[in-house]
């Protein structure tokens, strides 16, 4: 079936905008795992400079002070967050931000830009039509578990740098309660 001339050209017409979107994402794309890169280096410098140095002093000048006969126990908990944070927390932020920037780097490939160029003929689920993508599977309760075990992990790191960082003036109480005035 052969299409009219008005028809053809919206069909080149539309053609080129799609290609033009194409390079508009493709840059835009470039430019945000720039910014990834560089987010990632300010980040980790900012921690090594600012953050790690204020832990520290703040541990040794406040908190080691202060737990004086529990010392053992706070230095052992510390030690136990900061073994978690460094195993655990960071390796799986990092993964996630690789995760990300390879995502990047093969949405630049010529071959995936070409697979999504033939199956985007197909329609919706066109990645799973063409067998880019495997349907999602169904999810039981670990999934819910885990997020919930990582809300509850994140809200106790937050609740102990806070209550590290925070003043203690206003926690003292005097032992003795002030004189009235003489008169």
């Amino acid at each position: 079936m052969a299409l009219s001339r008005k028809r053809q050209k919206e069909l080149n017409r539309l053609k080129s905008q799609a290609e033009d979107l194409w390079e508009d994402q493709k840059d835009l794309l470039d430019h945000a795992s720039r910014v990834v890169r560089e987010a990632s280096r300010q980040a980790a410098n900012y921690t090594r400079e600012e953050v790690a140095p204020r832990v520290r002093d703040t541990f040794e000048h406040k908190v080691a002070p202060a737990v004086g006969a529990a010392g053992t126990a706070a230095r052992n908990a510390a030690g136990g967050v900061r073994d978690k944070l460094v195993e655990d927390v960071l390796p799986a932020m990092s993964s996630a931000l690789g995760t990300a920037l390879a995502a990047i780097e093969v949405a630049k490939n010529k071959q995936v830009r070409d697979a999504i160029a033939r199956a985007s003929r197909f329609g919706t689920d066109l990645g799973q039509k063409v067998g880019i993508i495997e349907p999602p599977k169904k999810s039981g309760p670990g999934k819910y578990i885990l997020i919930g075990f990582g809300v509850v992990t994140v809200a106790a790191i937050a609740y102990a740098a806070w209550q590290t960082l925070r003043a203690d003036d206003d926690l003292w109480i005097d032992d003795e309660p002030e004189a009235p005035p003489a008169s």
